[in-house]
Formats: C-alpha cells, sequence, structure tokens
C-alpha cells in the first residue's frame, strides 16, 4: 500500500467514531412543569412504562431534559425558552396549566404534549378539542367542571354551614379565574356564602387554614391546582423513594 493512501485512509478512519455519534443522536423529550419533581412522582411512575409499552425505551429511542420550577409560576417563561434553545424535539408540559401556557409562549414548531385541569380551549391553549391544530395537543381531566359538584357534596355533608371555603392559586390566574366563577355561581344556587381562600406556597396554605377557622367557615373545598394536590411535606422526616431521581437537568438555571 502507498504511503499516501493509507494516510488518507487513516484519516478518513479517524473521522468514522464521529460520524457514527453524530447518526446515534436520540431525540430529546424536555419536560417542564411548575411542580416540584418529587410531586410529580406520580406521573413519571406512568410515563416512562407508558411509552415503553410503546416499544420506546428512554436512552435507546429518546433521552428526556427536566425542567421544574418548585411550584414558582414566574420562572416557567425562562424554564420554556432554555427547552427551545436546546432544540428539544418534544416538549410535555406536566401536570399546570402555567407550564402549557409558558411552552406554548416559547415555541410555534416544536411539538407540545399538555396535561391541564382545565378546558384548553377556554384558556387559549388550542382553538377546539377536536382539532387542536397548531403545535400543541394533550388531555384535560376539566377538574374545574368539578367544583360545582364539590361544593354540593360539601353542603350535603355540613348542611348547617352558612360559609364554605374554597382554595385557589392566584399564581395560576386564567385557571383561578374560571375557577371562582363556577364556585361563586354553584355557592348561589346552594343558599351559602363562598370564602375565597388564596395560597401560591405551602406557607399561605397554612395561612389559608387559618382564616378557614378564624372565619368560621363549615367546610373547604380544594380546587384542582396541582399545587394542592401535590404537595409534598419538606419535613427531612418525610422523603420520598423514587425509581427516578432528580435529574441534573433539574437545577434552577
Amino acid at each position: 500500500m502507498k504511503r499516501r493512501t493509507f494516510i488518507a485512509g487513516l484519516g478518513s478512519a479517524a473521522a468514522w467514531p464521529v460520524v457514527a455519534l453524530a447518526q446515534a443522536a436520540l431525540p430529546v423529550i424536555g419536560i417542564l412543569s411548575g411542580a416540584t419533581f418529587e410531586s410529580m412522582n406520580a406521573f413519571l411512575a406512568w410515563f416512562y412504562p407508558g411509552l415503553e409499552s410503546e416499544g420506546l425505551k428512554e436512552n435507546r429511542n429518546f433521552t428526556t431534559q427536566f425542567r421544574w420550577s418548585d411550584d414558582n409560576y414566574e420562572r416557567l417563561p425562562a424554564l420554556a425558552s432554555d427547552l427551545v434553545r436546546r432544540r428539544v424535539d418534544l416538549i410535555v408540559a406536566l401536570g399546570t396549566t402555567p407550564g402549557a401556557q409558558a411552552a406554548k409562549a416559547a415555541t410555534q414548531t416544536i411539538p407540545i404534549v399538555f396535561i391541564v385541569g382545565t378546558d384548553p380551549v377556554e384558556i387559549g391553549l388550542v382553538p377546539s378539542l377536536a382539532r387542536p391544530g397548531g403545535n400543541l395537543t394533550g388531555a384535560t381531566n376539566l377538574v374545574v367542571e368539578l367544583l360545582a359538584k364539590n361544593l354540593s357534596l360539601m353542603h350535603e355533608l355540613v348542611p348547617s354551614a352558612s360559609s364554605i371555603g374554597v382554595l385557589i392559586n392566584p399564581s395560576n390566574p386564567s385557571q383561578a379565574k374560571v375557577e371562582l366563577s363556577e364556585a361563586q355561581t354553584a355557592a348561589r344556587t346552594l343558599g351559602v356564602s363562598l370564602l375565597p381562600l388564596n395560597a401560591s406556597t405551602p406557607l399561605e396554605i397554612e395561612t389559608a387554614f387559618e382564616t378557614l377557622v378564624r372565619e368560621g367557615a363549615g367546610g373547604l373545598v380544594i380546587t384542582g391546582e396541582s399545587l394542592f394536590c401535590f404537595s409534598v411535606p419538606k419535613s427531612p422526616r418525610l422523603r420520598l423513594a423514587t425509581k427516578y431521581p432528580r435529574s441534573p437537568d433539574s437545577t434552577i438555571i
């Protein structure tokens, strides 16, 4: 073999691992949530097995990058923009309406799958449930529509109560507005006074309970806000054992 041909072949061979690595790059799923990592373990517990049931396994067919706002919804736009900047292939807006709204505002091209607790049409995520169009699709459990029923059940349980509290997160304004309207309508129908209680942090939840007692309300209805549904105590004695450890990518940016 001629020396020049041998050197040229070496040069080509040296480039092979780089080319192979580039070809092996996996699609990246960006997971965006306004909640905490600990509180979303229930979602992650079905997220990965659900993908595996479709033949998609992490680190074989895709990788994930996490962005948690830790119940601070004001951080969500920056976290969503960071995922877009990193050119993820899909954004999953997990568990909070503000997360889905932040993802929508950040990109019109990257596909977004959302999970929300209110009507996605009413809050402007999609123009239609049947034909969402654009780059967003997802699911809603419409927990807002259960408020009237929950208030009615509370009234049946405590018929002597002239006042019933409702816990709302003002940091989620689009959902809070709908929740408050639904609760007020139901309270008027039942003939009871409604005591709205605002809370955006675990400490404010404690304050809300103090107000509930001080005002003498006969009961409390908790909305489907993720902060209330998935709050995890901060006590070091109460730690979650998890199959999905906190990703290094979940740190605050």
